[in-house]
């Protein structure tokens, strides 16, 4: 998926049984990759891009990911958009989708205690290896060396998209151009593939995502921001650590 995944379960399992459920997670996330990546030829989307294959007859996991694209489409007034720089690309639901699943997964086999990080899209369940909840650290926009806000979260989901890794890679719908008004975007919430979609969405919006963001309170996810010129806000709700 382009990106490093980090993994820490912290239930009190033998370490063979810790090693299972770690390596079925990674199993788990190179099939996304093989069948997502718009790096490989023969994934299912790049066939879909060449025309090769038609999306309804693609695998379930293929079906479900452009139904959830084109309802997200719908719920964000087109700025979620899987085909807003041209050819099909749902990397920006994708990602935060595999990790959910991946999750729900190690729920499955066991695991209540678990923190999975991908590239900055992090989904956990109950307690941290300390007992308290798992601590997120969201990056300054400006400076790498330095956090915006700490988060404190036991049950759910982060993800954060910004123009400050790898420049301008979300796009505006509506003008053709790069996203532009929002530095950073982060949303809180119980479903990581939400929370990413929702980050996206308000970055290709620009500053009117921020009161975007606050209608979305009302299903759960907080969210905070960074303007283009340095501005920050903050939903009532965050959870931010305590100092």
């Amino acid at each position: 998926m382009g990106t490093v995944v980090s993994i820490d379960i912290a239930d009190d399992l033998p370490e063979a049984r810790l090693r299972e459920l770690v390596a079925s997670t990674c199993a788990w996330l190179h099939e996304v990759d093989a069948r997502f990546s718009t790096y490989r030829d023969d994934s299912e989307v790049s066939r879909v891009r060449a025309g090769t294959l038609k999306p309804a007859d693609g695998s379930a996991d293929l079906r479900l990911v452009l139904d959830k694209c084109a309802d997200l489409w719908r719920e964000t007034d087109g700025y979620f958009d899987a085909y807003a720089a041209g050819p099909l690309d749902p990397s920006g639901y994708v990602k935060g989708w595999s990790v959910e699943v991946a999750s729900a997964r190690l729920a499955a086999a066991g695991s209540t205690r678990h923190h999975i990080n991908a590239g900055g899209d992090i989904r956990m369940r109950g307690t941290a290896p300390d007992g308290g909840p798992w601590r997120v650290g969201v990056r300054h926009p400006w400076e790498a060396d330095k956090l915006a806000w700490v988060l404190a979260v036991r049950e759910g989901a982060v993800a954060t998209s910004g123009t400050y890794e790898r420049g301008a890679h979300v796009w505006n719908p509506r003008t053709g151009k790069p996203a532009e008004g929002l530095r950073s975007v982060t949303v809180a919430g119980p479903d990581l593939a939400v929370a990413d979609a929702y980050a996206t969405a308000a970055l290709a919006m620009g500053e009117p995502g921020l009161a975007w963001l606050a209608k979305r309170v009302a299903d759960g996810y907080e969210s905070a921001a960074v303007t283009d010129d340095g501005r920050a806000f903050t939903s009532p709700g965050l959870p931010v650590a305590a100092a």
